[in-house]
């Protein structure tokens, strides 16, 4: 019996990786898709586009399924129609957040959007009543392993960039103003930095420290954002203080 037990666990196992792969290859599609049919299929010609095959890459997608992706989004291949929509809402304790989706259909994806926050005590908001409390950045993220910071600094200034910071996991984010992005991910790639991810980020101008009840609410949201396949990136202003964090932990 354990040895079955043991059997069916990993069965199952690979099937929520496998599940979870689909999802993430389902988003780099639609990316993918939105990026060739607003700038065209040549990634030398798009800068955006290359951004999505590179999202792509980064997380193992095949290279037949970024080239369909691409044909679908120029009209070579049959594919859906898809559009951009960026939600506003509230979530437990007044957090800000902002929800980037792309989607075929609108008329389904937005009541989902007020169900998955209704559920954890959070709702959509009206246009414009949450966006002005963000600032829209540029953000290369570059490996800090053997990276000299005072080069890089120099370098990032060099490239327009306007900040530079520490981050978690061994790593340094480039700033500056959304127009830079493709300048400050090709100028690091150029100088042979190891760049990590290059994207538009929404920074928050204040953040809402949160209780540990409205904490779990939040992460619960977070988590069905991720998971669901129109949504492409959230951002919030939820700061969660360490002794919260602590007892997340635990749980």
């Amino acid at each position: 019996m354990a040895g079955h037990s043991h059997s069916a666990n990993i069965r199952h196992r690979k099937a929520a990786v496998d599940a979870k792969k689909g999802a993430a290859f389902s988003k780099h599609a639609k990316l993918i898709m939105s990026a060739a049919r607003l700038g065209g299929g040549d990634p030398g010609m798009n800068p955006r586009l290359t951004l999505a095959i590179e999202k792509a890459r980064a997380d193992n997608m095949p290279k037949d399924k970024i080239e369909r992706a691409i044909k679908k989004g120029t009209g070579e291949l049959e594919g859906q129609l898809l559009e951009e929509i960026r939600y506003e809402a509230y979530g437990p304790g007044g957090v800000a957040m902002i929800i980037d989706c792309i989607t075929d259909n609108r008329n389904r994806t937005a009541p989902e959007m007020r169900q998955m926050l209704e559920k954890h005590g959070g709702r959509l908001a009206e246009t414009g009543s949450v966006a002005w409390m963000f600032e829209a950045r540029a953000l290369v993220a570059v490996a800090a392993e053997g990276l000299d910071e005072d080069e890089l600094t120099e370098q990032v200034m060099e490239l327009g960039a306007d900040d530079l910071r520490r981050a978690e996991d061994d790593e340094f984010e480039v700033l500056g103003d959304p127009t830079l992005l493709s300048a400050l991910h090709q100028g690091l790639k150029e100088a042979g930095y190891t760049v990590r991810r290059a994207e538009i980020t929404m920074l928050p101008k204040t953040s809402v420290e949160l209780n540990l009840e409205n904490a779990e609410k939040i992460l619960s949201i977070l988590d069905a954002f991720e998971a669901h396949d129109d949504v492409q990136t959230s951002f919030s202003n939820l700061e969660i203080p360490d002794d919260v964090l602590a007892k997340l932990s635990e749980d």
